[in-house]
Parts: structure tokens; C-alpha cells; sequence
């Protein structure tokens, strides 16, 4: 008698995660984010140096926008055959050029060239970061490659803006960027010797950005995107001219209790990064719609409650918590809906990112010299609510593809 016995199917295993590369990249992500940013938080500390407005100031934030805009897109076309390995080398040796020139600048001129520079390396890395966390990782742990990458961004928030500012006060807003201009030099050896090797991508053409942008609801979530970033980013860019709003017991606030509620700002993204990157490869849809509404509500909470710093520190809080993962959902977004375009995605999200953060920064700066902040936080909020509908509009176009 002869029996037939099920062939056991084995399932192979994952390959042990490169947690080293996953880190570095993680920081190099935090100091992008922290020098992308700081001017926001020292922006009158920078104005009174230079001799310009607070307005004018914010145009550092605008043109590194600008330029990002300008190398996302490109950066692939233009470098079709460098190892993506290698541009991220690159890239971190342009953030530390861009600090350095920002360090000793003594006109807003020069402050607005190095800008530049850091503008066209952080694209170039978010740009192509996608594309090599899925070469550390695989695709089927995507999301969680990518939490490091967004935890960087969090912990920019919470640890790099506040620290920066904190460290402003106590010596100078410059020395700060001549921080970051040795730790983003050390980062870049350590990104040679960490990461893979990552052949560029044979399919990198203007053909492939266009096509990609018309599958079946990618332009409407493209178009949300860009909405909820420049709705974030009118309010955020001007957040130390919100916070100096804030009084307690009558009184205006001083710079030790604005520092704090900027970490709040960044503990609930820390923390909000970590608690959605664990289930967004199951949530990403949700979270697209939900998160631009919570955060519209955060923004104009900030305004309204700013007679009392605790409930300013929750809004700020519940801000940071849903705005700081907003990186990981549309790029964890960008891995399910177009898993053979990673490039095109990851260049097309940070054109939209860098293209809303430019009109932020111009955009507010006009406003906030013209009608005050509180317009600005009102209309970031109206943009917020069209992106999470226009997001809600792209899950059913893809679903019913």
C-alpha cells in the first residue's frame, strides 16, 4: 500500500533586517529635518542678526522649498546610472556644505544660497530614501523601513528644533548649524559604510513621473498631499509667532515655555510616528483622511486656546502626533499603490512636499507681515480639510480600479 503524503511548503525566511543602515539613515533624516526647519523656531533671533523682517527671514524656509521642487523630480533623470547608494553620500556631504555656508553668513543673500544647497540634498535623499529602505528591508516590510526614516523626521521635532532653539538662546542660532555641518560630515562616511549597494532603477524617465500620476486616483492624492502640507506647513513655518501669543495669567510667555511646548509639538510626533507606524501598512487609507482633519483641529486650537499654555500644549501635542507620521502614511501609501514605481512615487511625494512647503513659507510670509498670524492658521486649516477629502476621493478611484 502506498500513501501520499502532503511535500511540506516551506516559507522563506525574511532576511535579517540592516538595522545599523535603518538608524543611519534615521539620523540623517533628523539633522535634514532639524536644519530644513530651524529658522522657524529662532526666526526672530535671525531677523534682529541680519537686519530683515520676520517675513523676509522665513524666505530661508522658501527656497530651500524651491529647490527641492527643482531636484526631486530631476534627481533620478539626471543621475540614471549613479548607485543610489552613493547620492546618498552625496547628498549628506551638500547638507553639510549648505550648514556651514548658512554658519557664517552676514547677509540674508548668502543665508538664502546655502539654503539652497540643503534644499537640493534633502529632496535628493527623501527622494530616493524609498527606494533604498525597500532594499533594506523587502517590500513586505516597507512600512516599517520607512518608520525609521520618519522617525527621524519626529524626533527633529522633538529633540532638534527645541534643542536647536534652546541652544540659540544660550550661545548663538549660528553655532548651531556649525553643529549640524560636523554631524551631517561624520553621517555621510557612516552612510558609505552602512548602506547597500542600490542599483538605480532601469526605469527612471519623465515618462514613468508622468504615467505614474495617471493611475487611477494617484493625481487626487498627489493633489491631497500637497494640500495638507502647505496647510501644515502656513501654520507651522510661523509657530514661534503663534506661541509668543500664549499668555498665562495675562502674561506673555518666555522663551523656556515656548521651548517646551515645541517639544510637545515633537513628543506627540515621536510618539505618533512609533504608535501608527506599527499598523499603517494595514491603515494607510484611513490615516490619509483622518490625520489632515485632526491636524486642522490642532492648528486652529493653538489659536484660539492661547489664554491657556496646557491647552496650547495638548493642541501642539495632538499637532505633532498625527502631522509628524504624515511622511510614513503617504510614503507607505506610495509602496501599496505603485510598488513597481518606487522612484517615480518618492520623487513625485517630495515635489509635492517641497512645492507646498515653498508656497507656505512665501505664501504666509506675506500674510503674517500684512494681516497677522491668525489668518494664516485659519486658511492652513481650510487647506487641511480639502487635502483629507481629496484623499478620501483618491481611496475610492483606487478601490474601484
Amino acid at each position: 500500500m502506498t500513501t501520499t503524503a502532503p511535500v511540506p511548503v516551506t516559507t522563506p525566511a525574511l532576511p535579517r533586517l540592516r538595522y545599523g543602515a535603518l538608524i543611519t539613515m534615521m539620523a540623517m533624516s533628523f539633522l535634514l529635518v532639524t536644519a530644513e526647519f530651524l529658522p522657524g523656531g529662532v526666526l526672530t533671533e535671525i531677523a534682529a542678526d541680519i537686519g530683515v523682517t520676520p517675513g523676509q527671514a522665513g524666505q530661508m524656509v522658501a527656497v530651500t522649498a524651491l529647490a527641492g521642487l527643482i531636484v526631486a523630480p530631476t534627481i533620478g533623470l539626471m543621475l540614471p546610472r549613479l548607485n543610489r547608494r552613493a547620492l546618498l553620500v552625496w547628498m549628506a556631504v551638500g547638507a553639510t556644505v549648505s550648514n556651514a555656508i548658512v554658519a557664517i553668513a552676514p547677509s540674508l543673500p548668502l543665508l538664502l544660497a546655502g539654503r539652497v544647497l540643503l534644499g537640493a540634498a534633502l529632496s535628493g535623499f527623501w527622494a530616493m530614501s524609498i527606494t533604498v529602505a525597500a532594499k533594506i528591508a523587502g517590500p513586505e516590510r516597507l512600512g516599517k523601513a520607512v518608520m525609521f526614516t520618519s522617525a527621524g523626521t519626529s524626533l527633529a521635532t522633538v529633540a532638534g528644533v527645541p534643542i536647536g532653539v534652546m541652544l540659540s538662546e544660550v550661545l548663538d542660532w549660528r553655532a548651531v548649524f556649525g553643529f549640524a555641518a560636523v554631524a551631517t560630515a561624520l553621517l555621510a562616511l557612516a552612510l558609505r559604510m552602512l548602506l547597500p549597494s542600490v542599483p538605480a532603477e532601469s526605469s527612471a524617465s519623465l515618462s514613468t513621473l508622468l504615467g505614474t500620476l495617471r493611475l487611477p486616483g494617484i493625481g487626487l492624492g498627489v493633489a491631497g498631499h500637497v494640500l495638507v502640507v502647505l496647510g501644515h506647513f502656513l501654520a507651522f513655518t510661523y509657530i514661534r509667532l503663534a506661541l509668543e501669543r500664549v499668555t498665562d495669567a495675562g502674561h506673555p510667555i518666555d522663551a523656556s515655555a515656548i521651548i517646551v511646548l515645541l517639544a510637545l509639538f515633537g513628543a506627540g510626533g515621536l510618539v505618533g510616528n512609533l504608535v501608527i507606524g506599527m499598523i499603517i501598512d494595514r491603515t494607510y487609507r484611513v490615516f490619509a483622511v483622518v490625520s489632515p482633519l485632526v491636524i486642522a483641529f490642532g492648528t486652529l486650537a493653538v489659536i484660539a486656546a492661547s489664554g491657556s499654555p496646557v491647552l496650547v500644549g495638548v493642541a501642539a501635542f495632538v499637532w505633532g502626533f498625527f502631522f509628524a507620521s504624515w511622511l510614513l502614511i503617504v510614503n507607505t501609501w506610495v509602496g501599496h499603490r505603485m510598488p513597481d514605481r518606487l522612484e517615480a512615487g518618492g520623487s513625485i511625494v517630495v515635489v509635492g512636499f517641497q512645492a507646498a512647503i515653498m508656497i507656505a513659507a512665501g505664501l504666509g510670509g506675506v500674510l503674517v507681515d500684512g494681516l497677522g498670524i491668525v489668518p494664516v492658521y485659519v486658511l492652513g486649516a481650510v487647506l487641511l480639510a480639502i487635502g483629507a477629502l481629496l484623499f478620501g476621493l483618491s481611496n475610492r478611484a483606487g478601490a474601484r480600479a
